[in-house]
């Protein structure tokens, strides 16, 4: 039964959440994987965690927000909340994203027209609290209240609401039940984006409160910039793994693989997502096969962050975005290259392919390429001897939403894939209507506490039953089957649901890049570059 849950509620004090997330509630999902006992349990909270954190939301808990000691304490946190509330509408602050925030706070008219278009909401039995328009709601009212000083007559042309600690940390824990997908955003009738609200409240926790996912943050960003890798990996290290990458990429290939580093003035500076290099090491290897078979003049970079694309503070803090970007684009203008070639990472697509255009000014200016392109133009120009029926299996592709909804990029993926699979199938819906993976704006390496089960349960939901689906007609596990997802993230999630829900015991679903299909397709290369085995 549906739980209808007010704006009102989210400042109550009593503990307890303010909506339950029952098994029975969540969308069946196909060929009966969750039917009965076979389908896992929602996990629930460790009595420690329910002491001492702040988990007044749904009974899940990303960011181990630690409960205030007194009363005095909470009123200091409320007024740091209104201190980053201030400046989150100010020009000075947030001249990137204030216009569209401000049109989504005055304009919405909450039609609800995006609430189907939100797959956490559908998924999860469409609580109350998923809805595109419940976070934005909250900070709708607080805009009116305490930004533009509105008294009652705002209060009943707006709606009342009552501040508090207990609203803030529910306000915090609900920005991060958002996959910031703009799904929301691009079915609206007016442009209204709940999706960028969801991540203007994140920037708000961030910079002005201290409060980020540990590993977004200190794991992340932070990791990024003390050692140039999310991985903590340092480029010495990379290239030791770089060498090795090569040297069984040569073995599986029968090919000279060899990966430049540093070369000056190349037409192509590659940057990769790092995590690559260390969970699907294959994926790096592959590019390196066809770019060197491609006669591309490339290279990778030893500098600090230069190899890796990561950019995390795209997803929750603007100003380690900035410091991240820019070294990106340093990295490039030392070496003097052409132009930089995105790897299979859709978060650094939006990073460095749309975002950064705020800060690329003068001589970082560099044109940058989605290797989708790139990979396109090498495919369709005949310049690898490729042969289809080396991929003669079902394969279906993913749409990671940085790279497709947001930027377009949609048709060059199904250009290499209707030219190297001829069993591929689309997903329903498919280009910019897909659903994300579930594990966007950092979900899929957020572990915290009951939170992997929570995206596992809700909100990758949506992308596993689509995937089941694409390949309904061959859910036999004699028949092998390829799920092929060009970003690292979206690997991740997707990685992560298969092991969760048994996929491959169960179904026989690879999951896997772009590159590794066309390499495997190459008919200099060894016949069995894609190794049908669960990882």
């Amino acid at each position: 039964m549906r739980e209808l849950t007010r704006i009102n509620d989210v400042s109550r004090r009593y503990r307890e959440p303010l909506c339950t997330l029952d098994k029975a509630d969540l969308k069946p999902l196909p060929a009966n994987l969750d039917a009965g006992k076979n389908g896992p349990a929602l996990l629930p909270l460790k009595p420690d965690v329910l002491q001492n954190c702040e988990c007044g939301l749904d009974g899940a808990c990303a960011l181990n927000l630690a409960r205030p000691k007194s009363r005095e304490e909470e009123d200091k946190l409320v007024a740091s909340f209104l201190s980053g509330l201030e400046k989150l509408f100010t020009k000075e602050n947030n001249w990137t994203f204030l216009q569209p925030l401000v049109l989504t706070m005055e304009h919405c008219t909450r039609c609800q027209t995006c609430s189907d278009s939100c797959h956490i909401y559908e998924e999860s039995g469409r609580k109350e609290i998923y809805r595109p328009t419940f976070r934005t709601e909250i900070l709708r009212r607080l805009y009116f209240k305490y930004v533009k000083h509105g008294g009652l007559l705002s209060a009943w042309q707006h709606g009342a609401i009552e501040l508090n600690w207990p609203l803030v940390a529910r306000l915090a824990e609900l920005s991060y039940r958002c996959n910031l997908c703009r799904r929301c955003a691009q079915v609206c009738p007016i442009g209204a984006d709940n999706g960028l609200v969801a991540h203007e409240l994140r920037k708000l926790f961030s910079q002005e409160m201290g409060i980020s996912p540990k590993e977004l943050h200190e794991k992340g960003s932070m990791l990024q910039l003390k050692t140039g890798s999310t991985t903590g990996m340092p480029s010495a290290a990379a290239k030791d793994n770089i060498d090795f990458i090569d040297e069984d990429m040569s073995e599986k290939t029968g090919l000279d693989v060899h990966t430049p580093w540093d070369v000056e003035g190349a037409d192509v500076l590659l940057i990769h997502n790092a995590g690559e290099i260390l969970a699907w090491p294959e994926n790096p290897g592959a590019f390196s096969v066809i770019l060197n078979a491609a006669g591309i003049k490339w290279t990778l970079s030893s500098e600090l962050a230069g190899y890796d694309a990561v950019n995390y503070g795209l997803w929750y803090d603007d100003t380690q975005f900035a410091r991240v970007a820019l070294k990106h684009l340093e990295v490039a203008r030392k070496l003097g290259v052409k132009k930089i070639v995105i790897g299979e990472c859709g978060h650094a697509h939006k990073a460095l392919g749309v975002i950064a255009d705020r800060i690329a000014l003068g001589d970082l200016d560099i044109p940058r390429e989605s290797s989708m392109t790139l990979l396109r133009d090498i495919v369709l120009s005949g310049k690898l001897k490729l042969d289809p029926t080396r991929n003669d299996f079902p394969v279906t592709l993913h749409d990671p939403c940085n790279m497709v909804r947001l930027m377009g990029i949609v048709e060059p993926q199904r250009e290499i894939l209707r030219a190297i699979a001829p069993r591929f199938r689309e997903m329903d819906p498919h280009g910019v209507d897909n659903y994300c993976c579930g594990g966007g704006s950092g979900f899929a390496i957020m572990n915290p506490n009951n939170f992997a089960d929570w995206r596992a349960q809700v909100s990758g939901r949506k992308k596993l039953e689509q995937i089941l689906n694409a390949f309904s007609d061959s859910l036999d596990p004699a028949i092998p089957k390829y799920a092929c997802a060009p970003c690292s993230n979206c690997k991740g999630q997707i990685r992560d649901l298969f092991s969760y829900w048994n996929i491959w015991e169960k179904h026989r679903i690879l999951y896997g890049g772009l590159v590794e299909l066309i390499v495997n397709a190459m008919t200099d290369v060894k016949p069995g570059f894609i190794e049908w085995e669960w990882r």
